[in-house]
């Protein structure tokens, strides 16, 4: 009998008090829905699965329902049990300064870089690998991982870089984070460790990276920029720096790829002080021109910690990504980690390393190539046509490109735009604080509107242009 009740029903948490257990129970109840901590549609155990869990009579239950259906705080429907009537909430007088700011719209169309087509996320493909994933999985799986993550998935990781990417990695090199921000916290309380006081950044880049490595207690300082990227010979005469960060297939924002004699010289400057080249390949995947440009990691696994995800060519939301570690580190990052892996899904580990061993993490990346691509056509397309003062650059990869503006123009762009229901970025938010002022440009991202905003985008984005 006890079998038959104790797996039906819903739980639901009552402390009775007061002089009776009908009074008791139709005052908590009431006190419950009152506070929100019961919300409104809540449905409620039956009188009789309630019962048995307070160990009462069935009648008192009812009883203290019928009561609370009666003051409006419930609702008894035939079919749909008792719930947790609806009520209006009290109206709240609203301070003035929120009152212009709720005014305020949301900008109607969106270019900010950095986020991928999540529209275009392959749901069907993924849950077929998660079946196929969570069916084959041992039971262990469910368990505390390895903190350096599940072997399947760097299996894969370790078989995909070096194929698509050109890294020299094995998958005891490889070490599963929650995207490139959690491993670049772990790596970068690894150098604190290793009595390393300063890492060397690009001019321009993502102003939270370096705020993390601050935060850290590592001082950043700017490498200079050029046409051929970031100038690497400087690393030389930057005597404090035991680490340098770059993005060298694809530099973020600017957009170039590294030259391959600055590539040398980051290297040559790692091997001769010791240092460490963090490498970020956020979107190496999204080469449009035929010039091979592959991971720096390739010069000297040794010296370089190779750092990808799947947050450009999948979706950020997902919250995987690897680094693949010279072996002096893997150590040092997996004990950083802690015992186990608390970070990410041991289910979505090995969802991913099926769905980039059945191929389909490739067919959707070769997909969304053909689609960001044609975006990037289309931009530029329309520039050259009504802004042809207006010079399009670093769109040979990624998900963004950069316009370049008048000197002095950037900031009544981007409040043009913004009139225009355009939200915009300016290269100059992406600069160093201590970088040299050297640019008037936009950084757009052509991957992010829907199909049926596009046109609107491209129109509020050319009417702002100079």
């Amino acid at each position: 009998m006890t079998d038959s009740w104790a797996t039906s029903g819903v739980d639901l948490h009552v402390e009775l008090g007061g002089s009776g257990l009908r009074t008791g129970l139709t005052k908590a109840l009431r006190e419950a829905v009152r506070t929100g901590r019961l919300a409104p549609g809540t449905r409620l155990p039956s009188s009789r699965s309630l019962a048995v869990d307070l160990g009462v009579a069935r009648n008192t239950v009812a009883d203290a329902y019928a009561e609370l259906v009666a003051e409006g705080w419930l609702t008894a429907r035939q079919g749909s049990g008792t719930r947790v009537a609806e009520r209006a909430a009290p109206r709240r007088a609203v301070p003035a300064a929120a009152a212009r700011r709720a005014v305020r719209r949301e900008p109607a169309y969106s270019l900010v870089p950095g986020r991928p087509d999540l529209a275009f996320f392959p749901r069907a493909e993924w849950l077929k690998a998660a079946r196929r994933a969570l069916t084959a999985a041992p039971h262990e799986a469910f368990g505390y991982g390895d903190p350096r993550g599940r072997v399947e998935l760097r299996t894969a990781v370790a078989e995909y870089v070096a194929r698509a990417r050109g890294v020299r990695a094995t998958p005891d090199r490889v070490v599963v984070c929650s995207g490139f921000v959690y491993g670049l916290t772990l790596l970068a309380g690894v150098l604190r460790q290793r009595r390393v006081r300063e890492v060397a950044v690009e001019s321009y880049g993502l102003g939270f990276h370096r705020d993390l490595l601050t935060e850290a207690g590592l001082r950043t300082a700017a490498l200079g920029f050029d046409a051929y990227g970031s100038r690497t010979g400087e690393l030389a005469g930057l005597r404090g720096a035991g680490a340098v960060l770059l993005t060298p297939a694809h530099q973020f924002p600017i957009g170039l790829a590294l030259h391959p004699d600055r590539r040398t010289a980051a290297v040559d400057w790692a091997r001769a002080t010791g240092g460490l080249i963090l490498e970020d390949d956020y979107d190496g995947e999204f080469r449009y021109d035929r010039q091979p440009v592959g991971a720096l990691q390739g010069l000297d696994p040794e010296r370089v910690v190779y750092l990808g995800t799947a947050s450009k060519a999948l979706a950020p939301g997902l919250r995987l990504g690897w680094m693949v570690l010279p072996e002096p580190l893997v150590e040092e990052v997996t004990a950083a980690k802690g015992a186990v892996d608390w970070a990410s899904s041991a289910l979505d580990q090995l969802t991913l390393a099926e769905f980039i061993g059945s191929g389909a993490y490739d067919r959707h990346v070769r997909s969304m190539r053909l689609r960001y691509r044609r975006r990037r056509d289309q931009l530029v397309a329309a520039v050259a046509e009504r802004a042809p003062d207006v010079r399009v650059t670093g769109i040979a990869a990624g998900l963004h490109a950069v316009l370049e503006l008048p000197p002095g123009t950037e900031r009544s762009v981007v409040q043009a735009a913004a009139w225009q229901g355009l939200a915009l970025a300016g290269v100059d938010g992406f600069r160093h604080p201590s970088a040299r002022r050297d640019r008037d440009a936009l950084v757009v991202g052509y991957a992010t509107p829907p199909d049926s905003a596009w046109a609107g985008a491209l129109d509020a984005l050319c009417r702002a242009l100079p």
